[in-house]
């Protein structure tokens, strides 16, 4: 039982890094982006509109514009996931002051990170203009 008490102390104890809140911001941040994406998705189904379940009135997708669309948010998923491990990457790098290597991986974090965010505002800029 004094397990549970020790871990619930760790846990408390990551709560007080910045890193922890760096990545609990970047997960809370990518979940609103698909979030709103999806929101925008469930406006267009044909099955949602034939059983007038949407409350915003969108023209259906055609299905080149369907398979766009899940591609991109695979995408979207895979660079989010890029983004976090190249984020872990860095954070230990830096603790074993490998400074060239975590400097790389802060790059590729940064560049992951702004791919997956392109992604998601383009999707939203798409659905944008397919809804009124």
């Amino acid at each position: 039982m004094k397990w549970i008490v020790e871990d619930i102390a760790r846990a408390l104890e990551q709560l007080k890094l910045w890193q922890t809140w760096l990545v609990i911001g970047l997960l809370a941040m990518f979940a609103g982006l698909a979030y709103l994406v999806g929101s925008f998705a469930f406006r267009t189904d044909a099955v949602l509109i034939f059983l007038n379940r949407t409350v915003g009135s969108c023209r259906e997708l055609n299905n080149g514009s369907i398979i766009f669309m899940f591609c991109g948010m695979i995408f979207f998923l895979f660079t989010a996931v890029l983004t976090l491990g190249e984020l872990q990457s860095y954070f230990d790098f830096q603790e074993r002051k490998a400074y060239h290597q975590s400097r790389l991986a802060l790059r590729w974090g940064i560049f992951w990170g702004c791919t997956a965010i392109v992604i998601a505002i383009a999707a939203l800029i798409f659905f944008n203009q397919y809804c009124r």
